[in-house]
């Protein structure tokens, strides 16, 4: 049972989050960690990493008729687990996310932060696979998600009571640009096996989709250099964000291609490189 669990969970998806809500607390603190801010941070971070785990679990039932075809060993398919019991698993870690959650922002200064946050993102989350759907809708369903991926940078900081951190909301529209050009990519790589979904690539066609894709890595290229022109880092700094933006250029090269496998790949480590690179200015 532990092992379908863990297959469903995208141990992947839960060490980036592990990874961006300290960053977005860094961000906030400025690099001045104290044993209280700890605290807090790894109480969100558990709560973050269960919500995660409730999202792909969703999802996989969602998906589970498709997968049927296109990914027949993914757990709830192959029959390694029902239908009922990842539906329950997926409302428990919820659940826990939520009373997580629940004690960090009554730890917390800003508690009202967190739970609005928290709230948008569960609401974009349920919306995305149950009621609306919005996962169906395709273009939309890519903003839903990147909206939720940008959310955890601000959470971050709301953690420690400091999401007004301008360089967190910089953080976050890099996180929600980049996301949303993988997102597209990644529609462009699924074409064949979404067939009940509404996707841009359905809609425009793979090239043009592509050039949507790319276009999004670059509005992200423009919010990671913004505060290094306008503030509060310096323009010296725009060093450390080198690999970010190489890697979210050269992305055009397997995408004229076709290769969005490869391009998707390359969206992920190139967003992941830009949060670092905010982290290593602000450590400065």
């Amino acid at each position: 049972m532990w092992r379908e669990v863990v297959e469903l969970a995208r141990v992947k998806n839960i060490a980036l989050a592990a990874i961006t809500v300290p960053l977005g607390a860094h961000l906030g603190l400025e690099g001045q960690w104290d044993s209280n801010s700890l605290g807090l941070v790894a109480l969100q971070t558990a709560s973050v990493g269960c919500f995660i785990v409730a999202g792909n679990i969703f999802n996989d039932v969602s998906d589970c008729a498709i997968d049927k075809v296109a990914k027949p060993d993914k757990p709830i398919p192959s029959g390694r687990i029902s239908i009922t019991q990842a539906k329950h698993l997926a409302i428990e870690f919820s659940l826990l996310s939520l009373v997580l959650m629940g004690i960090g922002a009554y730890l917390s200064s800003d508690p009202i932060a967190i739970i609005a946050i928290w709230s948008i993102a569960s609401i974009l989350m349920y919306t995305y696979d149950m009621g609306l759907q919005t996962k169906k809708m395709g273009f939309a369903g890519n903003i839903a998600i990147s909206l939720m991926v940008g959310a955890v940078m601000l959470y971050g900081a709301a953690t420690i009571g400091k999401v007004n951190t301008p360089l967190a909301f910089y953080a976050a529209g890099v996180a929600f640009f980049a996301n949303l050009g993988r997102e597209i990519i990644k529609d462009c790589e699924d074409m064949e096996s979404d067939k009940d979904r509404n996707t841009l690539p359905m809609r425009v066609g793979l090239a043009k989709a592509r050039m949507f894709g790319y276009v999004s890595l670059l509005c992200a290229l423009i919010v990671l250099y913004l505060p290094h022109w306008l503030g509060p880092l310096e323009f010296d700094q725009l060093l450390f964000q080198a690999p970010a933006m190489l890697a979210l250029i050269t992305t055009n090269g397997p995408l004229q291609k076709g290769e969005d496998h490869a391009a998707q790949q390359r969206v992920r480590v190139g967003m992941l490189l830009g949060l670092l690179g905010f982290a290593a200015a602000v450590s400065m």
